[in-house]
């Protein structure tokens, strides 16, 4: 029997039809399709709202500087800012400093507002080149944590220990897996130093993060690789026990990039709201000057590393921590200086969030302690 003519070649016109779809579904708006990398990142954004510039200055018979690490203390509305002085032109100490961002939002004024000195496990002062203080991160509990890079070449070791807030005194110390204390190289030690944002109430647990800024000395592979592998270190502490060191994860240094590049190196974490979410802060020195990128990392399926005796062979086998890049400093119309610390700060004017980078001058009269204000959006 012979088919109706409307039905004689419904195959066809199926294919027909639908290649109309696919062809004018583009000009529809439709949304095209998004890679599961993309998927992954959370969607942030950076606006630079100014410069400060620290002038120079001494308080309470300290000379104010070396300034590597912030943190934002939002129940006084105050900054934290360690010295990494290794108690040479005071004892190791740490900042209290206001901030004054207007309605514009501009930042307009960093000042000086108090200095606690840290005391070691006897109550008293650090000694002369005893301590490399470079990350500050403030606890649910009211105390900081401070990482020392220690002093390798005087077998002094690194350390994470929690301090009072107000008198500097020790209070605890995380304990610091062998191979850290043996392959930490010569400052390049624990820069980086951010506590999880979620924990609220003095006895609730939170997590704590910390990264070695280089390869450990087992970790430097021969002849160099592309990326420089970096162990980042996940404790969670609890009110009763000893911390407890859960995971580690490698984070891959973006490649230096000048040929005549000198120093380069993880300089600070910010652990975000949102679990397992990061931004991480790069410096780079150079014959040209310096250098700094802020990425966005994600630890979600990254191998835990903490049985790996050492990452100086093949790493195809293992899962890095996911970063992308959020901002490349050198794109901003300003003369960087040596970034070293950063926190998010407290909420701007429209209520968005702000984000503050501090640089570490390092005691020298050509640099200067120069604050950055940004915007910082989740959208």
């Amino acid at each position: 029997m012979r088919a109706p003519e409307g039905d004689r070649y419904p195959h066809l016109a199926k294919i027909i039809i639908i290649l109309i779809i696919v062809i004018l579904l583009p000009g529809c708006g439709v949304t095209p399709q998004v890679m599961a990398q993309d998927r992954l990142f959370l969607d942030l954004s950076l606006d630079f709202l100014g410069e400060y510039q620290l002038p120079p200055q001494e308080w309470e018979n300290t000379r104010v500087g070396g300034l590597s690490g912030l943190t934002y203390d939002r129940t006084r509305g105050k900054l934290l800012a360690i010295s990494d002085d290794r108690s040479y032109f005071a004892p190791a100490r740490f900042y209290t400093l206001n901030i004054n961002i207007n309605e514009t939002p501009i930042l307009e004024k960093v000042t000086v507002e108090g200095v606690t000195f840290l005391r070691n496990p006897q109550g008293e002062t650090y000694p002369l080149g005893t301590i490399d203080a470079e990350g500050i991160a403030l606890s649910p509990r009211q105390s900081v944590y401070i990482s020392s890079e220690g002093v390798p070449k005087n077998n002094i070791a690194p350390f994470i220990q929690e301090y009072d807030i107000d008198t500097g005194k020790l209070q605890s110390s995380l304990r610091i897996p062998e191979r850290y204390l043996t392959g930490i190289a010569e400052n390049q030690g624990f820069e980086s130093l951010t506590l999880s944002p979620n924990s609220l109430a003095p006895g609730d647990p939170f997590r704590l993060f910390t990264a070695t800024e280089f390869s450990l000395i087992q970790d430097t592979a021969n002849p160099p690789q592309e990326s420089d592998p970096i162990r980042m270190m996940h404790y969670v502490i609890n009110t009763i026990g000893e911390p407890i060191l859960v995971a580690e994860h490698l984070y891959l240094l973006d490649p230096a990039p000048y040929d005549d590049t000198f120093k380069h190196g993880l300089s600070e974490l910010i652990a975000l709201e949102r679990e397992g979410y990061f931004l991480s802060l790069e410096r780079t020195l150079s014959l040209s000057g310096f250098g700094a990128k802020i990425f966005q990392i994600v630890i979600a399926n990254a191998t835990d590393t903490s049985g790996i005796v050492n990452l100086s062979g093949d790493l195809a086998g293992i899962q890095p921590i996911r970063k992308k890049l959020l901002l490349d400093l050198e794109e901003l119309d300003l003369e960087l200086d040596n970034l070293e610390g950063m926190t998010l700060g407290p909420r701007l004017p429209d209520g968005t969030q702000s984000l503050i980078l501090v640089s570490d001058d390092n005691f020298k009269e050509e640099q200067v302690t120069q604050f950055l204000l940004f915007r910082f959006r989740q959208n």
